[in-house]
């Protein structure tokens, strides 16, 4: 039986990278400002969909102040694969 040293890597134990994600979000200041935003990203490893939700949440923000205490009304993460 062949021994396996600790610089041999094996797909076995390899994490895959989580790939690209295409996502969604509306925000919503009712009767004043609502904008939806649409792209894709590939999460860093380990993170979660509630990190995903997050950073475009504060990256919407940042890029339009008023949306800091806008409501989230849609919010869609699916992997951009076919």
């Amino acid at each position: 039986m062949p021994v396996q040293t600790e610089t041999e890597q094996t797909t076995e134990n390899a994490v895959p990278p989580q790939g690209s994600h295409h996502w969604i979000m509306t925000l919503d200041l009712p009767g004043r400002l609502s904008v939806t935003a649409t792209n894709t990203c590939t999460p860093p490893h380990g993170w979660t969909r509630q990190d995903v939700y997050t950073a475009i949440r504060n990256e919407m923000a940042r890029s339009n102040p008023d949306l800091v205490l806008a409501n989230v009304t849609f919010f869609a993460l699916e992997s951009n694969q076919i």
